[in-house]
């Protein structure tokens, strides 16, 4: 398994460099994946008019209002991103993590099965934002 960061700091070769989200509301986007992504470690990497991103390590993450969206809601169940999946320190971060997600407009999914939706051996919570994006967040062993 190659490393995301090769020991000078370069990231390997085919390790992800961003992902882009159009979103219908950049507003309610920033206030939603903002607060989340930066208890998660992310940084505020770039700002302009349409858009905002965040950044950990060499990988950053794209939310843009863009003119040429043709829906005004995101829904997981058709093709393309179902969700983000995000590493958390462990049980206790999650359950920390689902609390305050819940204050910031995000919903726990699954809830008569969380923390443990995606089986007996994963620990997770899987939110949904008013939006309909899901992140997941995953406890690490």
């Amino acid at each position: 398994m190659t490393p995301a960061l090769l020991p000078d700091d370069r990231p390997a070769h085919g390790s992800l460099h961003h992902v882009e989200i159009w979103v219908p509301d950049l507003g309610r986007a920033v206030a939603a994946f903002g607060w989340l992504l930066e208890a998660l470690g992310y940084a505020p990497y770039q700002s302009w008019s349409g858009g905002r991103s965040w950044r950990l390590g060499p990988v950053y993450l794209v939310f843009e209002q863009s003119p040429a969206l043709t829906a005004g809601h995101h829904d997981r169940h058709r093709p393309g991103l179902n969700h983000l999946a995000f590493h958390v320190e462990d049980a206790a971060a999650v359950e920390a993590l689902t609390a305050r997600a819940q204050r910031h407009g995000w919903r726990l999914l699954f809830g008569d099965r969380h923390p443990h939706a995606g089986g007996a051996g994963h620990y997770a919570a899987y939110l949904e934002n008013e939006d309909g994006f899901e992140f997941e967040l995953v406890a690490l062993p």
